[in-house]
């Protein structure tokens, strides 16, 4: 896949410093145009460190400090996202495009909150769902949309990890959000939506941890038109990663990781398999910067490929698979 050309530099800042960060600003580097210009974090220390790894020329002690660098054209979010909403307010507020990890925030209100908020400044704000922006997925969809399976009737999707986690760690943290419908469950409840849209009937089940957070977890989507979403995550046990759409006349099979796939195997009523591949080159995370840049390029408020209304459609799924499991963050 070839990217966008942007007139100029892109100068971003990162607002975190744990693993996803790293990530990013690794990648960053593969996007024509971008520019790692500065990092914050909540302690001086750790910008510093994240600063000298990877090559950052300012580093900041607080994100207010990062949001207030007026040389800076837009802030990835990288926080763990029960700080979401703080961090990208914070950026929002001072004017700074905004690209906020997956989920945007924990509840659907906050998620609202904040694209009004960008809304009326007029500044930029993309959830960084990066499976949206990866060329093969897309590509996928568009065979979807041209009918090469017929109509879609069933999705599958899982997410899940081995653990455990200790008792401290976030991921059993009610209040931050733990559990694994946020953190991984966000993937097949995207995906779906990406084919099939919003459901007309959801129905799920989980085990909950002693702290109150979802271990492992079955969702069922269903449709008037009679198609049906099996989507699973949990934190109890490696899954294949795997997914599959179906249709009336064919099948799409995506291997692990599905959200970050580089190959697919088309299957066509009648007709051999046929793999698909795109190039996939380094972690994944350079298409959702290079769709940010194009965004800011041709001065759009959201994207095409990660709307506003798509965020807080899936949000809204999060929320009430999470009334359904017993799931309370506050």
């Amino acid at each position: 896949m070839i990217f966008a050309s942007v007139a100029g530099m892109t100068r971003w800042g990162i607002l975190a410093t744990g693993h996803i960060a790293a990530r990013f600003a690794e990648d960053l580097r593969l996007v024509p145009g971008a520019e790692l210009a500065a990092v914050g974090s909540r302690t001086a220390e750790s910008a510093q460190r994240f600063a000298a790894r990877h090559g950052v020329p300012r580093a900041y002690a607080s994100w207010a400090e990062l949001a207030a660098d007026d040389e800076l054209d837009v802030v990835y979010v990288a926080t763990p996202h029960a700080a979401h909403h703080e961090a990208a307010m914070t950026c929002l507020a001072a004017g700074r495009a905004v690209l906020l990890e997956k989920p945007f925030t924990l509840d659907l209100a906050t998620s609202v909150e904040l694209v009004d908020t960008a809304r009326a400044a007029g500044v930029f704000l993309m959830e960084a769902m990066w499976m949206r922006t990866n060329p093969l997925v897309r590509r996928l969809c568009d065979l979807v949309a041209d009918g090469a399976i017929g109509t879609v009737t069933g999705v599958r999707a899982d997410f899940g990890v081995a653990g455990p986690f200790p008792p401290e760690h976030r991921m059993r943290a009610r209040t931050l959000g733990g559990g694994a419908l946020l953190d991984l469950g966000v993937y097949p409840v995207s995906l779906a939506h990406l084919l099939l849209g919003v459901p007309d009937h959801v129905r799920s089940w989980a085990k909950l941890s002693p702290e109150g957070v979802d271990e492992n977890t079955g969702i069922v989507l269903g449709y008037d038109s009679g198609a049906v979403a099996t989507l699973s995550c949990g934190m109890v046990g490696a899954t294949a990663l795997d997914a599959s759409i179906t249709g009336t006349t064919g099948r799409i099979d995506l291997p692990e990781p599905f959200f970050r796939p580089g190959s697919a195997m088309l299957h066509r009523a009648g007709a051999e398999p046929e793999t698909i591949t795109d190039e996939l080159v380094g972690g994944g995370y350079q298409y959702e910067a290079a769709e940010v840049q194009r965004c800011l390029a041709e001065g759009l408020l959201e994207s095409p490929l990660v709307p506003h209304a798509t965020t807080l459609e899936v949000m809204a799924l999060l929320d009430g698979i999470r009334a359904q499991i017993g799931v309370d963050y506050s």
